[in-house]
């Protein structure tokens, strides 16, 4: 079982409190992860990546095992550690300003 941290907005968007945990078949990269949430939480749908291109929205980004994956491929392998469900997978609402 693969491991997720949402961010609050998205928690409660989701009616879900705390982690959420996704069974996840193949690889588990970012695209499989997203998919396997979109799927279980369809209202996030649009929320985390674009509907039409799936790119990740500007305002998000993924940590993992304490590195910034956001910029990482959405089909590059996640940490092992996040695979075997040690870690969960970090989506946080960047902040932005001045």
């Amino acid at each position: 079982m693969i491991r997720v941290v949402l961010p609050q907005h998205l928690r409660t968007l989701a009616r879900v409190d705390g982690e959420v945990t996704l069974e996840v078949g193949g690889p588990v990269t970012q695209r499989a992860v997203l998919d396997a949430l979109e799927a279980r939480y369809p209202m996030l749908r649009g929320t985390i990546r674009d509907h039409v291109t799936q790119k990740r929205r500007p305002f998000i980004r993924f940590f993992a095992c304490e590195e910034d994956l956001s910029h990482e491929s959405p089909d590059a392998p996640l940490p092992d550690a996040v695979a075997t469900g040690s870690e969960p997978l970090l989506i946080v609402g960047a902040m932005a300003g001045g």
